[in-house]
């Protein structure tokens, strides 16, 4: 199957609009904050969640919300992410419900949620007051709701991809954003997707689910899994495909596409990450089962001492089967080989567990590149995963001294 990739995030699917402003949630005016999607129908509607069991009151409402499949839009503000605050849930339904009023339609056709200081009240007067300018400035331009749900991010991510089902094009749109408190199993992240592919609801749950554990599940940044973290899609059936119903042909070709842009925006997320100058992707193969090479992958973009090295341009394997060793993943360390990779070359660093002599110079070059791979081969079965993930600097400390202020 062909899957292209286009201009545009969750504006590239026809029926969808998106508007981001300066509410003042933010003090800082020239930051948007406020950021809208909407479809020109009601859509079947999806959305995973953060695994921590502290959840904020915007997700606790889009789960509510979410109980029929259906949705006609996305509502989010960065500055503040309305958790564990004063009035935090009646600040989150008088948002949908102001908006309701607005388009005539229900509260419970919009997913909401927040991102930003944990704790503080949310000034929901700002956003009400705000939402008919937005709604008013709704447009196919991508780049104001994309920068709105920024928070400590250095660039907006936003990406989407055409392909066909059943000789019908499709369009899958997407922006997201993600820099801290991102870990593996859902992280201080947004995804918010939209589609034009007819699929019911159950399924599409299904493949959203599959495709964050591919992709958003598979970065970290610090270790720290957030309060506020969702991944939604919104899909409008206008693509007029024939309805998929079960998991056929068809179902696998969304779910290719759709692993394909989480995967890119994923990727974003990682190299974004609060202070990070290099991109680190973890490749393990030869592991006896997938669980082996998933939480062996996660584990070493994970680690600190992996992380600090990579920043210091320092191969140094130890690091590296130290945070094997603890992954819970099983191995034979004797059959363990080890290499690191970057546009600047290959250079092995361990064979069959035992390090090798290499040259340091070489090494310094090929780690000092900005997308480094570290290339575990466990020599044992035929399975193999990937992680995504990012170098420890002096700013990451820096951006989170101070991060209320």
């Amino acid at each position: 199957m062909e899957i292209e990739f286009i201009d545009g995030g969750v504006t590239a699917v026809a029926g969808f609009k998106a508007a981001g402003l300066h509410c003042g949630i933010r003090k800082n005016k020239s930051k948007r904050d406020l950021a809208l999607i909407l479809a020109d129908k009601q859509c079947a509607a999806a959305a995973v969640y953060t695994t921590n069991k502290v959840k904020a009151a915007p997700l606790l409402l889009t789960m509510e919300n979410l109980k029929d499949n259906r949705a006609w839009g996305i509502i989010a503000n960065s500055g503040n992410a309305n958790a564990c605050a004063p009035g935090d849930m009646a600040a989150a339904k008088e948002t949908v419900e102001t908006l309701a009023r607005h388009t005539s339609l229900s509260p419970k056709d919009f997913i909401i949620n927040s991102t930003g200081v944990i704790g503080q009240a949310l000034p929901v007067d700002a956003i009400t007051a705000a939402i008919p300018a937005l709604l008013d400035s709704l447009s196919t331009e991508i780049e104001p709701v994309a920068e709105a749900i920024m928070t400590t991010d250095t660039f907006p991510k936003t990406a989407a991809v055409k392909f066909k089902v059943a000789g019908k094009e499709v369009t899958i749109g997407g922006i997201a954003k993600g820099s801290g408190m991102i870990h593996p199993n859902m992280a201080t992240m947004f995804a918010f997707l939209t589609t034009d592919i007819n699929i019911e609801p159950k399924l599409l749950h299904e493949a959203i689910k599959a495709s964050a554990d591919c992709s958003y599940n598979r970065i970290s940044v610090d270790g720290d899994t957030s309060t506020n973290d969702m991944t939604a899609i919104l899909a409008s059936g206008s693509a007029e495909n024939p309805l998929i119903s079960e998991k056929n042909e068809d179902y696998t070709s969304f779910l290719q596409a759709l692993n394909m842009l989480n995967i890119k925006l994923a990727r974003d997320i990682a190299k974004d990450g609060e202070g990070a100058t290099k991109l680190i992707t973890c490749f393990v193969s030869g592991a006896d089962s997938l669980y082996d090479a998933e939480v062996i992958s996660k584990s070493v973009i994970s680690s600190s001492l992996v992380k600090a090295a990579m920043f210091g341009e320092d191969a140094n394997i130890g690091r590296v089967l130290c945070a094997m060793g603890y992954s819970g993943g099983n191995f034979d360390t004797a059959k363990v080989d080890i290499s690191y990779t970057s546009s600047a070359g290959n250079i092995a660093v361990c064979k069959q567990g035992i390090g090798l002599a290499f040259d340091e110079e070489v090494a310094a070059l090929v780690l000092a590149e900005t997308e480094i791979s570290i290339e575990i081969d466990l020599n044992s079965g035929d399975y193999n995963s990937y992680a995504y993930g990012c170098d420890l600097t002096y700013d990451y400390v820096k951006i989170n001294g101070d991060y209320r202020s």
